[in-house]
């Protein structure tokens, strides 16, 4: 028996990359904003032109049935950071935050026990002005930390640039506003500022620092907010796309007749914002802004890729890239994301790097809660003392033929609503107010709700008893101007956490160039 075990461990050496200590690799950590499924490795849209996304892939692992673990920006990042979902959190919301949790350590800390320098710049957690978690950074980059909602900084525009926007959209062409601010505006601006946006100058600062030289591993992690709206960009991306040839994604007029009763009124109240961009014959208008940025954003990292490549430390760099969640366009009547259904779900998933296969697509199901125990099996980080809720794909990296399809969980916005997702299935509760079923094999738009067909009462449970038994209750919100008491020059929350940086405004500060 003892044979037989050394040899399985002696067989599975072979099976994941193992690192001495002064050999550990680096880490690029690469995020997007708001990037759904249409990249050209994803082959979802024909029309998305994602060059360097698609070498990434090409060069690594690109799963191609990834899921957010949170339907908008701040519970994915929160369980991307924390490896736990927000029903064991209870950062479902905006404004909450894991500093509630102070045994919990987010991904940064561990790279920091294990000897790395940790350097961050942009949005990578989500936190309104500019509050970023400063445990276990050794830099974080903060110029233009805000992006004013256009991706820029404003102040670099002057004292005469027209506000609210500079270049106007289509909709304010038209004299209308969507939603009666400034959430549906997209525009190329000209193409000599794009040094000034601040997307750009958080990828200046991420090259910069693969041009140096560093004496530890690093964890080099840069996000950026393209294409989450307003889709400004430089004008050379929406000329990239032909303005009489965008296609639109499928939609089916009675879409929501299925839902249940309550979930379809407030599925028909988000669905204006469609039928709006439709009186106004702006739908494809508005598509074009959001593949312009997406061009832009794929640009971004292509600078980034290429610096590495250039650099030392190209043969030793694990490379991951994630978006935080995907983005309806119409589909199922909605402009936005927040939602159940796979348009917010799906998002590109990348890995390259040493010891990962190259050019392979796995399609069994994997979250964003994989990533943190992933990396702590390849990079050798100390267990966090937190139970890890996702499920290193270490070995699926190195051996693609040993991926397995799971089911993944995908929490709402409050506690018990869920959906349950593999391969073939999706599976929709909202509690109380209802629950949908869909055959993705044969519907993959999620046009045929079969949670109310009895021949499907079998399938619902089997899927409804892969949630969690129980949800945490949602964490209390920070308000970032209430719960902030600035004190000379230090500062600290009204609950006593004070692990949250502040914008360069409220502390001392240099720039770092």
């Amino acid at each position: 028996m003892m044979r037989i075990f050394l040899g399985l461990l002696f067989g599975l050496s072979f099976c994941l990359p193992v690192y001495a200590a002064d050999k550990k690799p680096n880490v690029l950590f690469l995020a997007v904003d708001d990037m759904n499924d249409w990249v050209g490795c994803l082959d979802s849209t024909p029309q998305a032109i994602t060059p360097n996304i698609d070498r990434l892939a090409a060069r690594g692992v690109n799963f191609t049935n990834a899921h957010t673990a949170g339907v908008f920006c701040a519970p994915s990042r929160a369980a991307i950071f924390t490896g736990q979902y927000a029903s064991t959190t209870g950062c479902y919301q905006e404004a909450t935050y894991f500093v509630e949790h102070p045994e919990i350590e987010p991904l940064q800390v561990s790279f920091s026990k294990a000897g790395y320098k940790t350097l961050g710049a942009g949005k990578l957690f989500h936190h309104p002005v500019g509050l970023v978690d400063k445990r276990g950074w050794d830099e974080f980059y903060l110029r233009s930390q805000t992006q004013r909602k256009r991706g820029w900084d404003l102040d670099s525009w002057g004292e005469d640039t027209p506000f609210p926007m500079p270049f106007p959209n289509s909709i304010y062409n038209r004299g209308q506003e969507i939603t009666g601010g400034l959430f549906l505006e997209w525009a190329g601006i000209p193409n000599d500022r794009e040094e000034q946006m601040a997307d750009t100058q958080r990828i200046n600062w991420a090259v910069a620092k693969l041009h140096e030289k560093h004496e530890q591993p690093f964890f080099l992690a840069v996000g950026i907010y393209a294409p989450h709206y307003p889709n400004y960009c430089p004008q050379k991306y929406f000329d990239l796309y032909d303005p009489k040839s965008i296609e639109l994604p499928p939609y089916k007029t009675d879409d929501l007749e299925d839902l249940p009763l309550k979930i379809k009124r407030m599925k028909t109240a988000r669905s204006r914002i469609h039928q709006k961009l439709e009186e106004l014959d702006a739908v494809d208008d508005a598509i074009l802004g959001y593949l312009a940025c997406i061009s832009y954003a794929d640009a971004m990292m292509g600078r980034v890729l290429d610096a590495l490549d250039a650099s030392r430390y190209a043969e030793n760099t694990i490379v991951v890239l994630w978006s935080d969640h995907g983005y309806h366009h119409g589909e199922k009547g909605d402009w936005g994301k927040h939602t159940l259904w796979e348009r917010t779900s799906n998002v590109p998933f990348v890995w390259a790097g040493p010891g990962i296969a190259q050019g392979q697509e796995p399609d069994a199901t994997v979250s964003l809660i994989d990533i943190y125990p992933t990396l702590v099996d390849l990079c050798g980080l100390p267990q966090p003392h937190q139970s890890l809720e996702g499920v290193s794909q270490a070995r699926v990296l190195a051996d693609p033929t040993s991926a397995k399809d799971r089911n993944v969980l995908l929490p709402h916005m409050n506690p018990g609503e869920f959906a349950i997702i593999n391969r073939d299935w999706r599976y929709i509760s909202y509690g109380n107010d209802g629950e949908e079923l869909y055959d993705l094999k044969s519907d993959p738009n999620e046009w045929h709700n079969l949670a109310g067909d009895p021949a499907f009462t079998a399938k619902k449970t089997e899927m409804r008893e892969r949630a969690p038994a129980a949800f945490a209750s949602p964490a209390p919100k920070l308000n970032p101007r209430k719960d902030l008491v600035i004190d000379g020059d230090t500062f600290y929350w009204e609950r006593g956490k004070g692990n949250y940086l502040p914008p360069p405004k409220y502390l001392p500060y240099t720039d770092p160039k």
